[in-house]
């Protein structure tokens, strides 16, 4: 057999993981959902908790856009999530703490050598206040890509797109750690495989929307989720 007969059979392995923020390393949509609840009833209107579900992991004014949109609350995308960040950030002192295993598994990651990157929808004033309230510091990640650094945000790709291209790790080498529905599809759109928690979604509708493995929290992860 020719050279140019021989295929490649290499197969791609795991080089770099990259984390979703929310419903990841920390719980903050009930939070999010309370602040956005709380905007809407100064305005006097009222809707239920379980109406931000379906746009989880979608960016905060999709968050709190799409339910404004559903129940016809005048909304301005611009000026909302400014003040949603606002009254969030408000709320958040003392209220939030990291996932269980998250610095452990963050360290373990960099331990095997594997590069670390953190990839949110959310802008940097929300993201970076929360690594703080939660004790990580951003140092601990090789990249860190917000939704204010994106055009589009999930389930469009380039959040990961950015964030592959700021590790130097194809992405076919990397895997994304999502709560999210949208995630998911962001990431597999990205060409990277998906690891879904069982944060705000069911395992099987995380494995329906093309999740490669499924675990509880970081605490659960499949061991051969790291060793492909």
């Amino acid at each position: 057999m020719t050279r140019s007969d021989q295929k490649d059979v290499t197969q791609p392995h795991l080089r770099a993981l990259i984390f979703d923020m929310d419903g990841v390393l920390v719980f903050s949509e009930p939070l999010l959902a309370e602040a956005s609840m709380k905007i809407f009833a100064d305005r006097g209107y009222t809707v239920d908790r379980a109406d931000f579900k379906p746009f989880t992991g979608m960016g905060e004014a999709r968050f709190m856009g799409g339910v404004a949109e559903r129940h016809g609350i005048p909304f301005d995308p611009v000026a909302d999530k400014e003040l949603l960040y606002q009254v969030f950030l408000e709320m958040m002192p003392g209220r939030l703490a990291p996932l269980p295993g998250v610095p452990d598994f963050i360290l373990e990651c960099k331990k095997k050598g594997f590069k670390v990157a953190l990839a949110s929808s959310a802008d940097d004033v929300k993201v970076f206040p929360i690594l703080k309230q939660i004790g990580i510091e951003p140092s601990e990640f090789d990249a860190i890509v917000t939704g204010s650094m994106v055009a589009h945000k999930k389930p469009a790709p380039d959040v990961f797109l950015e964030a592959v291209r700021r590790l130097g790790v194809p992405a076919s080498n990397c895997l994304v750690v999502e709560d999210a529905v949208a995630g998911i599809e962001a990431a597999l759109a990205a060409g990277c495989r998906a690891l879904g928690l069982r944060t705000a979604f069911a395992g099987e509708v995380l494995l329906a929307a093309g999740a490669d493995w499924v675990a509880q929290d970081l605490t659960d992860v499949p061991d051969e989720a790291l060793a492909w």
